[in-house]
This record gives C-alpha cells, structure tokens and sequence, in this order.
C-alpha cells in the first residue's frame, strides 16, 4: 500500500514556481508514494482565543496533515526566512499544544527562489520548527532550487535537468517516508 504523502506549498500564487515543483514531484513521484497538495489558502491566521473552537479551514486541514504518512514542504523564501503563510499552516496544525497533527510525520523540504541561494534560508527555519515539532527530516539530497525563473520552459514546465533532479529526491523521499512513516 502506497504511502500518502501531504504536500504544502508555501507559496499562494497560482502560477507560482514552488507550485510547478510541486506538481512535478507529484507527477514524478513512485508509486510508493501518493502525494497530493494540501491548500493552505483558506486558513484564518492562527489565534490562540479561538484555538477551542477553531474554524472549519482549521480542522479540515489538520485532518488531512493527521491522515498523512509523510509531509513534503515546497516552500519559496521571503526575506531570508520561510512565508507567513507557511508558518501559520504549522501553527494551526499544531495547536492545541499537546495535540500537534505533524507529531512524528517524515518530512522532506524543497525550497527555491528565483536568486542563486535557492531558499537556503527558508529551508533551513523550517528545518528548525520540524526539529520542534518531533518531525525527521530528511538530510540527503538537500534540494535548493535556485534560479527557478530559468529552470522552466515557454510551456510552463520545468525543464528536464530540473525535473530529473525532482525524480532523485522523490525517490529518496519515498526511501525516507518508508523508514520514518508510522504504518
């Protein structure tokens, strides 16, 4: 049975490039994977007054990162760091202390920017709240995509050195989910 595998894209836009390398992993995954993309769009900001009664957007979301084997994070960097709207995904499914739906979960993390750096900075706060959050990262291969705006052909898709790099990750995101997922 394949292992479901939450993806959050960090980015909000439609056409983002972090979502096409989302897309990409999907499509390229093994089929001991079945990632699917988990919209973060719709949460309200994190607010720890309504924590007891949270929004629908709220458990919607924390139910599918529960039902989830694995998390792969496609995140863009923003000033160095990872986006807001990422951060607030994490919070809200973390919350209630003590009830955090990412405990244990294996994760992977794909960061890129359109700068040479490839979201070096984002990937590595992320690193630090999965740490906190009890959530093996996978170390190898590290992906820092840089320059994203040229890896991506007139048609919109990545190009193919782009794209058979997405493949080697994949496969060894699907080796890591194997050894880390709670079956």
């Amino acid at each position: 049975m394949p292992y479901s595998v939450a993806v959050v894209v960090g980015s909000l836009r439609k056409d983002s490039f972090n979502r096409k390398v989302a897309n990409t992993f999907i499509k390229v995954a093994p089929p001991t994977l079945t990632p699917e993309i988990v919209e973060i769009a719709e949460l309200t900001f994190f607010n720890q007054d309504i924590e007891g009664n949270p929004p629908a957007s709220w458990v919607a979301f924390k139910n599918k990162i529960k039902a989830a084997d694995g998390v792969l994070f496609v995140t863009p960097e923003y000033n160095r760091s990872m986006p807001g709207v990422l951060k607030n995904a994490i919070d809200v499914a973390s919350r209630p202390y003590g009830q955090s739906a990412w405990e244990g979960k294996p994760a992977g993390i794909i960061s890129g920017s359109i700068g040479a750096v490839g979201g070096f900075g984002a990937n590595h706060h992320l690193r630090q709240s999965l740490t906190y959050l009890n959530m093996p990262a996978m170390q190898q291969p590290e992906a820092y995509l840089g320059s994203l705006g040229e890896c991506v052909d007139a048609n919109g898709e990545l190009i193919d050195r782009t794209r058979q790099f997405l493949v080697k990750f994949a496969e060894a995101f699907a080796v890591w989910v194997a050894q880390h997922a709670k079956k």
